[in-house]
C-alpha cells in the first residue's frame, strides 16, 4: 500500500487481483474459492475519512467482473454496476478512484454474476476511520458468510427443475459457515478489555441473529457509522448487506463462548437452526483503557415520521412460467424508477407484500428509517440496507446530494436480485448535465 501525502488526506493505493485459487477453510478442508489476492475474504482496506481511495483491479478470471463498494457515498461512474461501468474482461484492469467522505465498516464485493462470483469468495472489508472520543483496546473485523459445498468439498450446482426453484426462492444458503474465510476458528481476546467489533454479512441469503454466549454486549454502529448512543443487548439480526459494530467485552479470564446465529425464521422452506461461527476464548487479565462515552455523535433526523410520501415501492413475490416465480419491484422485474432530483428530500414508502423477508438496499446513499408499520424505530441510524419482514412496510427518508448519474436500490438476496427484485434510477441535476455512463478516463486497459 503507498500513500501520498496531502495537507489534510492522502490518496490511498491497492492493488486486487481477481483469480481462482485454492484455500482452505478448515484443516484438510480445501475449495476452490474465486476472490481477491489468492485470500478470503480479499484484503481488509483502510482509509481515513477524507482519503482518496485508489483501486487498480485486474481480473484474471475466466469470465467478467466489476466491483460494487457497498456503503460508499461515491460517484455513480465508480459504483461498480452494470448500468455505469463496462464489465472489467478477463485479462483486463479497472482503476476505481473514489473519496471516502464517511468513517464506518463497509465491504466491496463483485457486482457481475453475483450469485455465483460471490459464493465462492470475491468480497472483503473497508474500514474508514475518524478521530473520535471513543477508546477501546482492540478491534476485530468478522466478515460471516456460508457456503453450499458436497461431500467432496465442491460448490453445489442447482440440480433438477424442484431444487432450482427452492433455491431462487430461498437465496442460497450452505451448512459451511465462515468467519473471515475460515470454519469454527478461535479467537482470542484478553480479560478485562473491551473491543471494538465490526461484523459484515457477506452471505448470499443467510439471516445472522447474531449472538454471543447469551453476554450483553453494546452496539455503537450500523451500516453508516455510530449511532448516537450504545444500544445494550445479547442478540441482534444482521440481514445480508448489513453491518453491525459492538463493543464486546470486558470478558472473565480462562472463560469461553460461541459466536454464534441463532434461528431466525425468514419464511423460506429451509427450517433455520442454531449455528456456530466461532469460539472465543478469554485469555490473561490486562488492564483497560477502554472508554465509550454515552453520546457517540449528534445525527440531526432527516424528517418526522408523519412526513409525506413522495414515493411508494412495493416488493412483491409472483408466478412465473419460466422460472416458476418472479422477484418483482412495482410488479415488474429488473425495473426503471422515475429520476429523483439532487437537494429534493425523499421519503419513500417501501412494502414488502410477500410472504418472506426482503433485506432492502440502496446503492450510493444512506437512509434513515422514520416508520416500521406506523411505529418510529427504537433509534436513529444511518442505513443502507434494512430488512422488511413478510406484510410490512417502512417509511425511509434520504437526501440525493450532487452525484447525478443512474444508481439502483434492490433486494441483498443475491438470488432474489438476479430473479428480479431490482430498480434502477437517475439522480438529476437540472444544472449540469448527467456522468456519462461510461467515464473515459477510467476505461478499461488491456
Amino acid at each position: 500500500m503507498k500513500s501520498h501525502h496531502h495537507p489534510t488526506s492522502q490518496v490511498i493505493s491497492y492493488e486486487l487481483e481477481a483469480s481462482i485459487f485454492s484455500w482452505e477453510i478448515a484443516e484438510g478442508k480445501t475449495v476452490e474459492a474465486w476472490g481477491f489476492n489468492n485470500q478470503l475474504p480479499g484484503p481488509l482496506l483502510r482509509a481515513r475519512k477524507g482519503d482518496t481511495l485508489e483501486v487498480k483491479v485486474k481480473n484474471n478470471l475466466p469470465e467478467p467482473t466489476m466491483i460494487h463498494w457497498h456503503g460508499i457515498r461515491l460517484p455513480a461512474s465508480m459504483d461498480g454496476t452494470g448500468e455505469v461501468q463496462k464489465p472489467i474482461e478477463p485479462g483486463e484492469e479497472f482503476t476505481y478512484r473514489f473519496v471516502v467522505p464517511d468513517a464506518g465498516t463497509f465491504w466491496y464485493h463483485s457486482h457481475a454474476n453475483e450469485t455465483f462470483q460471490m459464493e465462492r469468495g470475491m468480497y472483503g472489508g473497508l474500514i474508514v476511520e475518524e478521530g473520535t472520543a471513543l477508546v477501546t483496546d482492540g478491534e476485530k473485523v468478522f466478515l460471516l458468510d456460508d457456503m453450499k459445498l458436497t461431500a467432496e468439498n465442491e460448490f453445489t450446482k442447482p440440480g433438477w427443475f424442484i431444487p432450482r426453484i427452492m433455491e431462487r426462492h430461498d437465496g442460497r444458503e450452505g451448512d459451511t459457515l465462515l468467519i473471515n474465510g475460515k470454519e469454527n476458528p478461535t479467537i482470542s481476546i484478553a480479560g478485562g478489555q473491551a473491543e471494538r467489533w465490526r461484523f459484515i454479512n457477506a452471505s448470499s441469503a443467510r439471516y445472522i441473529q447474531l449472538y454471543l454466549g447469551g453476554k450483553e454486549f453494546k452496539i455503537i454502529g450500523t451500516d453508516g457509522g455510530l449511532l448516537e448512543h450504545p444500544q445494550t443487548v445479547t442478540q441482534v439480526l444482521l440481514t445480508p448487506g448489513e453491518r453491525i459494530e459492538i463493543i464486546a467485552g470486558p470478558f472473565t479470564e480462562g472463560e469461553s463462548f460461541l459466536i454464534e446465529t441463532l434461528p431466525y425464521n425468514r419464511m423460506t422452506f429451509l427450517k433455520a437452526k442454531r449455528q456456530t461461527f466461532a469460539t472465543i476464548q478469554v485469555g490473561a487479565q490486562k488492564p483497560s483503557v477502554a472508554y465509550i462515552p454515552q453520546i457517540l455523535r449528534k445525527i440531526e433526523p432527516l424528517a418526522e415520521k408523519e412526513a409525506p410520501v413522495s414515493r411508494k415501492l412495493k416488493l412483491s413475490v409472483g408466478p412465473s412460467l419460466k422460472h416458476g416465480m418472479d422477484f418483482l419491484v412495482n410488479g415488474d422485474v429488473h425495473t426503471s424508477d422515475q429520476p429523483v432530483k439532487v437537494g429534493e428530500l425523499q421519503v419513500w414508502e417501501v412494502a414488502n407484500s410477500s410472504l418472506m423477508d426482503h433485506p432492502f438496499h440502496l446503492h450510493g446513499f444512506f437512509f434513515q428509517v422514520i416508520e416500521e408499520n406506523g411505529e418510529a424505530p427504537d433509534y436513529i441510524a444511518w442505513k443502507d440496507t434494512y430488512n422488511l419482514p413478510p406484510r410490512s412496510r417502512i417509511k425511509i427518508a434520504w437526501m440525493p446530494d450532487d452525484r447525478p448519474g443512474e444508481w439502483m436500490y434492490h433486494c441483498h438476496i443475491l438470488e432474489h436480485h438476479a430473479a428480479g427484485m431490482m430498480a434502477h434510477f437517475e439522480v438529476v441535476n437540472p444544472d449540469r448535465p448527467s456522468e456519462a455512463a461510461y467515464a473515459s478516463d477510467h476505461s478499461c486497459k488491456h
